[in-house]
């Protein structure tokens, strides 16, 4: 009877284990689902210019698919340090206050939303979090922005992490990006600048138009002079013409 019993119960240990491991697999099959970033070209490099980042986020639902993907950056990149590279078909690229989203049509259920950008420089740090808010087209969302293993039960999962080697020697940060805000500098020639014999607006105004007032009374004054000695002039000689006749009779 023992050699029956046996075989048997070996049997139910069997399924037993087996159920219990694809029990365990379908329980730890959504946690272990994730959202991966690295760098193209072993590019991962603080300092690095020009560098590729490419993302990986990992579908947790048979059902539905993705239809948008929102980052926040990390310190040392801005929006404006962002372009671009590819992504699913009919997905846009659009910049938001502190990252950016890839968005479109939903993806086939199940499928990975993958896409790529370019950062201009990659700072000066040893670790880059790139929190990720992943959406799907039942509005269900994964929020992929812990930094830290969350608490049971937390709403949120680990962020997808960069890490950077240390800059190359001689590495430097460069200056801020195209669609910085402009300086308030002074250029050295402006373009709106008169000629450099070009008089001032002072100069052509009241004070110019004084002075030429001045010169035209002083001119009015010594006509009036030369026209009064004139007169006295002429007058003594009239005068004295008039006593030479009268003494002549």
């Amino acid at each position: 009877m023992s050699r029956t019993i046996r075989p048997r119960t070996a049997r139910r240990l069997s399924t037993v284990a087996v159920l219990a491991v694809a029990a365990s697999l379908a329980l730890t099959a959504p946690a272990s689902a994730h959202v991966e970033v690295e760098a193209e070209g072993g590019g991962a490099v603080a300092l690095a210019e020009n560098v590729t980042l490419a993302f990986n986020a990992e579908s947790e639902s048979a059902t539905v698919g993705i239809t948008k993907l929102e980052v926040v950056l990390p310190d040392g990149i801005a929006p404006s340090d962002i372009s671009y590279k590819e992504g699913p078909k009919g997905w846009k690229y659009a910049a938001t206050e502190r990252g950016y989203t890839v968005s479109g049509p939903a993806i086939a259920a199940g499928e990975d939303g993958v896409y790529a950008v370019t950062v201009r420089q990659l700072p000066d740090a040893r670790s880059l979090p790139f929190k990720t808010l992943q959406t799907y087209g039942d509005g269900r969302v994964d929020r992929w922005i812990e930094l830290e293993e969350p608490a049971a039960g937390g709403s949120g999962s680990l962020a997808p992490v960069l890490e950077l080697d240390p800059p190359a020697p001689g590495a430097k940060p460069v200056g801020p990006g195209p669609t910085a805000e402009p300086t308030t500098a002074t250029p050295s020639t402006p373009a709106t600048s008169p000629p450099p014999n070009t008089p001032s607006p002072t100069e052509t105004g009241t004070t110019g138009t004084a002075g030429k007032g001045d010169d035209g009374a002083n001119t009015a004054l010594i006509v009036t002079l030369a026209g009064a000695v004139a007169a006295l002039v002429g007058g003594g000689l009239w005068w004295f013409r008039r006593r030479g006749g009268a003494n002549a009779t």
